[in-house]
C-alpha cells in the first residue's frame, strides 16, 4: 500500500515537473513568430513613413487614419510575441534573451511614440521633430532586426526538415520592411533631413530590395535562398516585380540628382509603396504556409 502512495506521488511530480517546462514552439508556429516579428520591421518604418507623408501635406487625413492603426498593430504584436496571443497563433517566448530584446525594442519605441500619436491627433512634425524621428527610427529598427535574427537562429534547430525556410521567411518579410525604408528615406531626402546619408541610405535600400527578389525568385547561395520553384509563390513574386519596375524609377530619380518630387509624384509614391507592400506580404504568407 505504502508503495503505491509513493508511486502516485512519483507520478504526480512528473506531471508537475513537466507541466512546468515550457513546450518548443512547433514548425507551424515559428513560421508565424517569424511571420509576424519580422512584419515588426516594416511596421516601424510604415509608422515613419506615414508621419513623413502627413508633414509633407500628402493625403494627410487618410493617413492619419493609417498611422493610428500601424502604431495600435505594433504595440498589440509586441506584446503579442514577448507574452503569447491565442488568437494570433503565436506563443510566449520563452528565451529570456529574446525577451530582454523585446523589452528593449518596447523602450526605444516609447521615445517615439509621443510624436506618432501626436501627428495621429492632428500635429505635422516641426524640423526638430523631423530630425528626432530621423535619428531614433534606424535605431529603433535595427534592435528589431536583432530579436528576429534570434528568433531565426531558435527556429532553425525545430525547422531541421528544411532549415532555410526560416531565411526565406526572414528575407522575404525583410523585404517588406524595405518597401517602406525606402520611402520614408525618400521622403526624408524632400525635406532636406540628412539629405546626403540618407541619399546613400536610399541607394543601399532599393539596391538590397532589387538583389533579395531577385534571390527570392531565382536563389542566392550568398543569401541562403534557394530559387522558388512553387507556381503560386512563383506567380506572386513576379507580380511584386512588375509594381517594383514601376516604382524604382521614381526613387532612381531621386538618386540621380532631380531631388525634388512634385505633390502629384509624392501622392503616385504615397499609394504605390503601399501596393507594393501589401503584394510582397501576400507573398510572404506563401512563404509561411510552405513552411508550415
Amino acid at each position: 500500500m505504502r508503495f503505491v502512495r509513493l508511486e502516485a506521488l512519483a507520478l504526480v511530480f512528473a506531471c508537475l515537473v513537466s507541466g512546468s517546462a515550457a513546450a518548443e514552439p512547433t514548425g507551424e508556429q515559428w513560421a508565424r513568430v517569424l511571420n509576424l516579428s519580422g512584419r515588426q520591421r516594416m511596421l516601424t518604418q510604415k509608422m515613419s513613413k506615414e508621419a513623413l507623408f502627413i508633414t509633407h501635406g500628402v493625403e494627410a487625413d487618410r493617413l492619419r487614419g493609417d498611422l493610428a492603426g500601424t502604431t495600435t498593430l505594433f504595440e498589440e504584436t509586441l506584446a503579442a510575441l514577448r507574452d503569447g496571443d491565442e488568437s494570433l497563433g503565436l506563443p510566449a517566448t520563452e528565451n529570456p534573451r529574446i525577451v530582454k530584446q523585446l523589452d528593449e525594442v518596447q523602450s526605444m519605441y516609447l521615445e517615439l511614440k509621443p510624436l506618432f500619436d501626436a501627428v495621429a491627433a492632428g500635429a505635422v512634425l516641426s524640423a526638430e521633430q523631423t530630425r528626432d524621428l530621423a535619428s531614433k527610427n534606424p535605431p529603433l529598427l535595427k534592435e528589431m532586426n536583432k530579436a528576429v535574427k534570434m528568433y531565426e537562429r531558435s527556429a532553425k534547430k525545430t525547422l531541421t526538415g528544411d532549415a532555410k525556410s526560416a531565411v526565406v521567411i526572414n528575407l522575404a518579410g525583410k523585404q517588406r520592411m524595405l518597401t517602406q525604408k525606402m520611402t520614408k528615406e525618400c521622403l526624408l531626402v524632400q525635406l532636406d533631413v540628412s539629405a546626403s546619408d540618407n541619399l546613400l541610405n536610399l541607394r543601399e535600400t532599393t539596391s538590397l530590395f532589387d538583389r533579395t527578389l531577385a534571390g527570392l525568385i531565382g536563389g542566392d547561395e550568398d543569401l541562403e535562398l534557394p530559387a522558388t520553384t512553387d507556381p503560386e509563390t512563383r506567380a506572386q513574386l513576379d507580380r511584386v516585380s512588375a509594381l517594383w519596375s514601376e516604382i524604382a524609377p521614381t526613387f532612381q530619380a531621386v538618386l540621380s540628382g532631380d531631388r525634388s518630387l512634385s505633390k502629384e509624384e509624392l501622392a503616385n509614391l504615397a499609394t504605390a509603396n503601399v501596393e507594393l507592400l501589401k503584394e510582397m506580404n501576400k507573398g510572404v504568407r506563401l512563404f509561411e504556409q510552405a513552411a508550415n
